[in-house]
């Protein structure tokens, strides 16, 4: 019976293998913040799979691309000697911020605070930005750890900020309504 190249029972006892070398627990910062990125990744892929406008499904396909990129630095330590792995820069961070201004500059302005929801890709846009909060958390507990690349922490600040702004640009599009936020009174 040929043997499944899915899964190699390495990882049994709770550890894993790093790019570049190495083994470390499942339970580190480091294996938290790659797995959350990843979770994310696979959020926007629901949010594609729910329909997007072909203009905000083009560009979640490249922060798509560039998750990868972010989880494969974030697997490989800083100080390792792996010239094959890309790391992501400041101009990703620079495209998401003109991004951000190019959708925000369409938008009727913020005025109030707005409720997750609209159309189900615009909502899911929303729950991808919450996930996305969380792999920053993670990413800030491994800095406090260890030496990682910058513009990963930057890039995934501002991918939170460009998902709520995709998600307010995409319910415009699609014809989805914001919900505002109203306190409730007191009695």
């Amino acid at each position: 019976m040929k043997k499944s190249a899915i899964y190699t029972r390495t990882g049994d006892e709770g550890q894993t293998s790093l790019f570049a070398g190495g083994r470390t627990s499942k339970g580190t910062p480091r294996l938290h913040a790659y797995g959350t990125i990843d979770e994310l990744n696979s959020i926007l892929g629901l949010a594609l799979a729910h329909g997007l406008s072909e203009q905000v499904a083009n560009a979640v396909r490249i922060v798509q691309d560039e998750l990868f990129v972010i989880g494969a630095d974030l697997a490989t330590p800083l100080e390792a000697e792996a010239a094959w792995i890309t790391r992501v820069s400041e101009a990703n961070v620079t495209r998401l911020e003109r991004e951000i201004d190019a959708m925000d500059e369409q938008l009727p302005p913020l005025k109030n605070f707005i409720l997750p929801g609209g159309t189900v890709g615009a909502a899911s846009l929303h729950v991808a930005r919450t996930v996305c909060r969380r792999a920053e958390r993670w990413i800030v507990a491994l800095s406090q750890e260890e030496n990682i690349n910058p513009s990963v922490l930057h890039y995934v600040n501002r991918l939170s900020d460009w998902l709520f702004v995709a998600a307010r640009y995409e319910n415009m599009l699609s014809g989805g309504q914001e919900s505002i936020w109203r306190s409730p009174r007191s009695a």
